[in-house]
């Protein structure tokens, strides 16, 4: 047996015991969502995720230029559409964030706020897959002028002011359960005002 064969058979060994224990760890402890990714799984998706965006949607600029107004409509559209699983202040923080996996990323972080324009342009546009982020942006890329909006909108996160925050959660959407409880407020309050009216 050559040299060239023992290595390859040493390491198809090493690969086969490493695959073999990641099974037992599976089967033992299970394969929830609730874990957070393993340092290794981390590393790999990074890399992942940069072979996934195509160098072309990575040297992409916005076209959209930034403003108060183009910001206003970006943080409401963002609240509307993104906070449940992001949250409001981009920090994935949410009963939906904390229970995907992978986690969504804190976008105020070096991770999100060091990746392009385009790069963020295109993970808006057309999702990541086995990730919960879904693809946002119509079929035609050159008319989702919302998700380079967004792209504005995520480099502000650093920065948003409690002002901006409090105006985000008041335009965040509500449950059927939060609807009824402000209907039965309301109700109460009207209720209220006539009795006083009468009397």
């Amino acid at each position: 047996m050559t040299r060239a064969v023992k290595i390859v058979l040493l390491l198809a060994l090493i690969i086969a015991g490493i695959g073999i224990i990641g099974v037992g760890i599976v089967v033992q402890h299970g394969f929830s969502a609730r874990d957070g990714p393993t340092a290794l799984e981390a590393f790999v998706a990074r890399r992942l995720r940069l072979l996934a965006i195509p160098r072309r949607a990575r040297e992409m600029t916005n076209p959209v230029a930034v403003n108060t107004e183009v910001l206003v409509e970006a943080r409401a559209h963002f609240a509307d559409h993104c906070a449940s699983c992001h949250a409001n202040d981009g920090s994935g923080d949410t009963p939906i964030g904390r229970n995907l996996y992978p986690k969504p990323p804190d976008m105020r972080k070096s991770e999100t706020q060091s990746l392009s324009d385009g790069e963020l342009f295109y993970i808006i546009h057309n999702g990541i897959r086995l990730t919960g982020m879904p693809a946002w942006g119509p079929d035609d890329p050159v008319h989702d002028a919302d998700s380079w909006k967004l792209v504005h909108f995520i480099r502000h996160l650093p920065e948003l002011t409690a002002e901006e925050l409090a105006e985000m959660r008041q335009l965040n959407p509500k449950s059927s359960h939060e609807m009824h409880g402000e209907k039965e407020i309301e109700q109460f309050l009207r209720g209220a005002e006539e009795s006083a009216a009468r009397h």
